[in-house]
């Protein structure tokens, strides 16, 4: 299984890592170059929406079909969470009548319903536990 960690490299500012050899950098909206946390989820679901619907919408497009997954939602600062996020799929489904076109939209949604884990897990609301490890004493 892949590890995945943040190192803090300045204040409020980190990098994401895995044991793949994979980097992001995060911070606050106040630094450039970085991405919030917030966006890192807002990416997390396009991109899992994306993965999941990559099979039937190339099936049907082609192998070099294009597609562009757009997020979107604020957060509520009193809450500190985001009550509705908006993920919007733009691709081009010219070539395709319109019964074809609504039957592919039907198999993407179900597609992404059925194996995006992130969109799933957001949906279900998870349990997170935390634990603070003093590495200081011996």
């Amino acid at each position: 299984m892949t590890e995945l960690w943040v190192e803090r490299t300045g204040v409020r500012r980190y990098t994401g890592r895995s044991t793949r050899g994979a980097e992001v950098l995060v911070g606050s909206e106040d630094v450039e170059g970085v991405f919030t946390p917030g966006e890192l989820l807002k990416i997390a679901l396009a991109a899992c929406s994306g993965m999941s619907s990559d099979h039937p919408l190339r099936t049907r497009l082609g192998d070099d079909y294009q597609a562009t997954i757009k997020v979107s939602g604020a957060a509520d600062r009193e809450r500190e969470l985001y009550p509705h996020l908006e993920e919007r799929i733009e691709v081009d489904l010219s070539s395709l009548t319109e019964d074809e076109r609504a039957r592919l939209l039907t198999i993407v949604r179900r597609s992404i319903d059925k194996v995006c884990t992130v969109g799933n897990t957001l949906k279900a609301g998870t349990e997170v536990s935390l634990t603070v490890t003093d590495v200081g004493r011996a």
